[in-house]
């Protein structure tokens, strides 16, 4: 009965099973650093709820079964010594597993059901299925029996706290087969709609179509490709709730959001294979766009936040993205993203300047992206070099686009801003050796060790020759084994998981390697490059690592990371002529 694998493998403690439009996934990882013993059915609707325990039991005592996971793009597998388990998405709300030689449980996580907390279950005579209803998700899991017998069932209509669920076992040929639905409020009894090897070889073709359109460059030379594409895809969910497109959540584990400068990095990577999808990802914060012109900090399904926001880097990652994608967007995509990023410069130009202030500023370090590095210790609400560069590139981009769109007195408007605003950073911020960190209410200013102070290299070419030399000199001090300390290693203040205070992030990697090479220092971006690939090769693609030792660290499997390596690894390939 074992289907054969297909894709690269994995591990779901690491990055969890799903596929491209489900809203729930397959894995250990129930909550924020926290890992249960058995696999469970993860939901990410009204936040991120561990619904089903799904445990694989022993046939002769009906006691957990001690089993191997394993797991490809398109199917994922329990194994023991007398019997195997496996489980298949079918679609991106109904999962299908099979067994022989072993039972298996389907147990509600929750174990106490309050008046609203927790998960009911009862036998829906309707349907013939056994149906779970969280409050938690605001969902109902319907598991219907295919073929088999059912062993047991426990807690139907049980108040309280007690166990909730069903076992399979097999039947005269020692089989059993389930589906288990993601549902609303109701639909017609399930029917199969194929066979189970028909499921996963649909899910792997679905994979395969992906990774063709996204990496058709990858080689053994990028032997992560495969892997980096799949974290994208199967992160990826349908439109619902507030989330108004396709959209690819940062992880399918507790980082399940849409943050308002993750998804450009994500945009970039899909942009040449699925320009669709990557116009929704550039496109989806704006939807959200409220009326001063400020992009949310997050999205997520029944969630969005403006307490904090983002830095503006979609002016630089726009103009990536044209760059990128197959065909050139029409007058009305390019009227639409106009309006958008000049009401987003606006914000800044208007609600994050003080009177007579010629730079903006950040009111907290989680506006920077930056959430606590170094530079934001002596005051939060301050006027930093990185928000100035990326507001110049911004500028910029709106200055090109008026014009491609027939308004030149609006493109001479940007471009003086924009060269007005880069010499007002180089006159106030820059010392000659470095640039400073500038309280917002005085005159105070200071320095760090963290690389955040450099990343004006972003400027590129619109940087004076001597200024990206001396930055390219201070990044060089900031490279380990592994890719670029978020804070010297050096420093006092470095922390090994730390956030932004010493970790490698991608994002920061994605900007630097850029600027660099924009600015002619192609050496030091080629070598940086190099370091962030091979650091994903070895130790995959988590939110950050460990600056000294390479480990993942905090989310195991997050997108931006991936879609960076896929992005550095696409134009490593193209340079080397692949």
């Amino acid at each position: 009965m074992t289907a054969a694998p297909s894709g690269p493998a994995f591990s779901v403690h690491d990055i969890p099973f799903s596929i491209y439009g489900s809203w729930f996934d397959i894995s250990p990882v129930v909550a924020e650093k926290t890992y249960a013993e058995d696999l469970h059915l993860v939901s990410h609707q009204n936040g991120m709820h561990a619904v089903l325990r799904l445990i694989p039991l022993s046939t002769a005592k009906g006691d957990r079964a001690e089993t191997r996971v394993e797991a490809t793009p398109g199917l994922l597998s329990w194994t023991g010594e007398r019997g195997r388990v496996e489980l298949a998405f079918e679609s991106p709300d109904t999962v299908r597993l099979r067994g022989r030689g072993l039972g298996f449980g389907v147990l509600a996580a929750a174990h106490r059901l309050t008046p609203f907390s927790g998960t009911y279950f009862f036998h829906d005579p309707a349907a013939d299925a056994h149906v779970f209803t969280s409050y938690e998700t605001g969902r109902r899991y319907r598991v219907t029996v295919l073929s088999g017998a059912l062993a047991g069932a426990t807690g139907s209509q049980a108040l309280g706290g007690v166990d909730r669920g069903l076992t399979m076992t097999g039947g005269a040929d020692g089989t059993w087969e389930i589906a288990i639905e993601e549902l609303d409020t109701s639909r017609p009894p399930y029917a199969s709609s194929a066979a189970f090897g028909e499921i996963v070889e649909s899910a792997r073709r679905s994979f395969a179509a992906f990774v063709d359109a996204v990496a058709p460059w990858r080689s053994p030379a990028t032997p992560a490709a495969e892997l980096a594409a799949y974290v994208v895809w199967s992160a990826t969910v349908r439109p619902a709730g507030l989330v108004t497109r396709p959209a690819v959540l940062m992880s399918k584990h507790w980082m399940d959001k849409v943050w308002s400068w993750d998804h450009c990095f994500n945009a970039l990577a899909l942009a040449s294979g699925c320009p669709e999808l990557a116009m929704d990802q550039f496109a989806l914060p704006f939807d959200h766009q409220d009326a001063g012109g400020a992009l949310p900090d997050s999205v997520t399904h029944s969630e969005v936040l403006y307490n904090f926001v983002k830095p503006p880097i979609h002016g630089w990652a726009f103009a990536h993205l044209r760059r990128r994608l197959p065909a050139p967007l029409s007058g009305e995509q390019l009227a639409q993203t106009y309006d958008r990023l000049r009401r987003w410069t606006d914000f800044w130009l208007t609600a994050r300047r003080s009177p007579g202030a010629r730079l903006p500023h950040y009111q907290h370090g989680n506006d920077s992206g930056w959430d606590n590095a170094t530079s934001f210790d002596p005051e939060r609400v301050v006027v930093t070099a990185d928000l100035s560069a990326f507001l110049v590139l911004q500028l910029r981009e709106l200055a090109g686009l008026a014009g491609e769109l027939g308004r030149p007195d609006e493109a001479r408007r940007w471009a003086d801003l924009a060269e007005e605003t880069q010499t007002a950073l180089l006159d106030q911020l820059w010392t000659g050796d470095r640039f400073v960190t500038r309280s917002a209410a005085t005159a105070d200013t200071w320095t760090s060790a963290s690389l955040l102070d450099l990343m004006p290299i972003v400027l590129g070419e619109h940087l004076p020759g001597e200024i990206s030399s001396t930055l390219a000199d201070h990044i060089k001090a900031h490279l380990t084994p592994y890719g670029l300390a978020t804070e010297l290693p050096t420093s006092p203040h470095y922390l090994a998981d730390g956030y932004w205070r010493g970790p490698i992030w991608a994002p920061a990697t994605v900007l630097v390697e850029d600027g660099l090479r924009r600015a002619g220092h192609h050496r030091l971006a080629d070598d940086i490059s190099a370091r962030f690939r091979a650091l994903c090769e070895t130790h995959g693609f988590a939110e950050n690592f460990d600056a000294l030792t390479g480990t993942g660290l905090r989310d195991r499997a997050y997108t931006w990371t991936a879609s960076s390596y896929l992005l550095l690894a696409a134009a490593h390939a193209h340079r080397d002529g692949h």
